[in-house]
């Protein structure tokens, strides 16, 4: 069957930011379809335009810049006039849209899509500065998508009452690029000085991670090194813990993550439990367990079910338990109770892969596309 509908994403995330589920999956949408990654607009002066460019990946990034000094209505208005010459200069006739924020809606006014999916990866709405318009617009996005995907089990079951046609697909990983991290690589000179044991993390650092508890927990044990890998958004550095066992190493590209984790005695999942944690599916978790590093974890829901459900992430919320799940993950480093969960996590991840969620999530976009076909 033809699956392959064109593509027009509407994203909340820049493209060459953090490499997570988007890219993951247009890049792999763009084997065999043109894909549009629309991202949010740039304001500054002059006409309004869109900045067309293709990424290596084959996925096309679209960039609106918009003339500045306009009410949000009005910008995305003009937003909405660069898509509709999009689609007549690139000769669209029949695609799909694909939509991760629904405050961006506005945008698609002149699109005409076969099929309309709606991505719900986060709670965006439980995110700090999220604007109140936000559940309204997620709303009339239930109205007209086609099929809604969500971003992990715990989404799926508060969105699944919202739409007739809601499927789960939590966070997935690419076992062979991670798996690079068991065979030897060099550590990477902003690292390489730095003591043992090593307990990281990288990730987005905003609202979500804990300060209080890496602060409390680098402070009883000034002999483990903390590496923090990301870019610090929505907080003030000033206020993240300091300390000189406490190193923060900035963003780096997806493909050096191996070489890091490759040096690292544990890593971690250090979020904070409030509303904009109740919905995630961190991709790190897989991630972390395909390069073969002890792993813990706060108690966040989609961590639990599976992982710590299987004994394969160490479960721990305040200071005094995730301490002791630390140091029990070090002194666990090499011994047969490491290797026997390094072989139950290799077994669960040898049934995950962004490939296989990609071609399950063709198939609903199918079936959505033309009901017909469903029961084929």
């Amino acid at each position: 069957m033809n699956t392959a509908l064109d593509l027009i994403v509407i994203a909340h995330l820049r493209w060459d930011f953090v490499f997570q589920r988007p890219q993951h999956l247009m890049t792999r949408a763009a084997r065999d379809r043109r894909v549009y990654y629309v991202e949010e607009p740039i304001f500054g002066e002059g006409n309004d335009w869109l900045d067309v460019r293709r990424d290596p990946s084959g996925v096309t990034v679209c960039t609106p810049h918009i003339e500045a000094g306009h009410s949000p209505a009005d910008s995305q208005a003009r937003t909405a006039i660069l898509l509709r010459d999009l689609v007549k200069q690139e000769r669209l006739q029949r695609y799909a849209l694909w939509v991760y924020t629904p405050m961006e809606l506005p945008i698609t006014a002149h699109l005409r899509p076969a099929v309309t999916i709606y991505d719900c990866m986060d709670e965006l709405a439980n995110f700090r500065h999220a604007p109140p318009e936000l559940r309204e617009r997620e709303r009339e996005l239930f109205r007209r998508a086609d099929v809604v995907f969500t971003g992990g089990h715990r989404l799926y079951e508060a969105k699944c009452q919202q739409h007739p046609n809601v499927f789960p697909f939590p966070s997935s990983v690419e076992v062979e690029h991670f798996a690079q991290a068991r065979a030897g690589l060099a550590d990477p000179a902003d690292q390489r000085d730095l003591p043992r044991p090593r307990l990281g993390f990288y990730g987005v650092i905003d609202e979500r991670f804990d300060i209080d508890l890496i602060r409390d927990v680098a402070a009883r044990r000034p002999e483990w090194h903390f590496v923090f890998l990301g870019p610090i958004v929505k907080i003030d550095p000033a206020d993240l813990p300091a300390g000189a066992n406490i190193h923060y190493l900035g963003q780096k590209g997806y493909a050096d993550l191996p070489a890091y984790l490759a040096h690292w005695d544990v890593a971690l999942l250090p979020f904070a439990r409030n509303e904009s944690t109740e919905f995630i599916s961190p991709t790190k978790t897989p991630e972390y367990l395909a390069a073969g590093v002890p792993v813990v974890s706060t108690g966040i829901r989609d961590v639990i079910r599976p992982y710590g459900e299987q004994k394969l992430v160490h479960i721990a919320d305040d200071a005094d338990a995730f301490e002791a799940a630390c140091a029990t993950a070090l002194a666990e480093r090499s011994t047969t109770a490491h290797h026997d969960r390094q072989a139950r996590a290799d077994a669960l991840l040898a049934q995950t892969s962004w490939d296989r969620t990609w071609d399950a999530m063709s198939r609903q976009i199918y079936a959505a596309a033309q009901p017909e076909a469903a029961d084929d």
